[in-house]
């Protein structure tokens, strides 16, 4: 089994969502040493984001990732994943080796059309479903970000940036008592997007600290 080098490019497709998430209830799949922001008393920042990656990527495959929190270190603010589930073995292997991140296989089901829908599984179980009952007219979008993971004792750091075709849109988020997802109790999205045109590059980490 193989996997490209970073820097990964992906294009595609996404829907996403923001969440206020309770610190106490997220801290445990956080490492202790790391600080969480707060941006309401005992709140912090999460969300979902679900993508599918097409012709003009490193590869293709489709992406859930969950952010749980966001992170202050050494004068950095970055976001932290505690769930990643993808569709393509390489990648699995490419996000452990390379960035550090607890990726694991998964089914996606897209609907794509007026209203995308998406649904995914893991080992017969269903994790998530999103899906966007409307969309407002979007722009293109500079965006960029930093992430925090675990590699063994190293935490790394690493940076995203590119466009995203944004629209603000209704996104319901389904998770079922039983899904991994459930125990971070994100509740209904404090706001939704839909993205009909991303064009990101995931860069190299950075070791910062063991």
């Amino acid at each position: 089994m193989s996997y490209p080098s970073a820097p990964w490019h992906l294009k595609g497709f996404s829907l996403q969502t923001l969440h206020l998430l309770d610190i106490e209830r997220v801290r445990p799949v956080i490492p202790s040493e790391l600080n969480i922001v707060s941006v309401l008393p005992g709140k912090t920042v999460g969300g979902v984001y679900i993508a599918s990656y097409g012709a003009g990527s490193t590869m293709p495959y489709n992406e859930l990732i969950v952010v749980s929190a966001l992170l202050h270190w050494q004068g950095k603010v970055g976001a932290w994943i505690s769930h990643i589930y993808v569709d393509h073995p390489d990648s699995v292997v490419g996000g452990r080796e390379i960035w550090g991140l607890p990726k694991q296989l998964a089914q996606f089901t897209w609907n794509v059309g007026k209203m995308p829908s998406v649904q995914v599984n893991h080992s017969g179980q269903t994790l998530c479903t999103l899906s966007s009952s409307w969309q407002l007219p979007g722009w293109p979008q500079p965006v960029s970000g930093t992430v925090f993971s675990l590699q063994h004792t190293q935490l790394l750091q690493f940076t995203g940036q590119g466009t995203l075709q944004l629209q603000l849109a209704g996104v319901d988020l389904t998770i079922d008592s039983t899904s991994p997802l459930a125990e971070l109790n994100l509740g209904r999205p404090w706001l939704g997007f839909y993205s009909n045109s991303l064009d990101l590059i995931v860069n190299p980490p950075i070791p910062v600290h063991k």
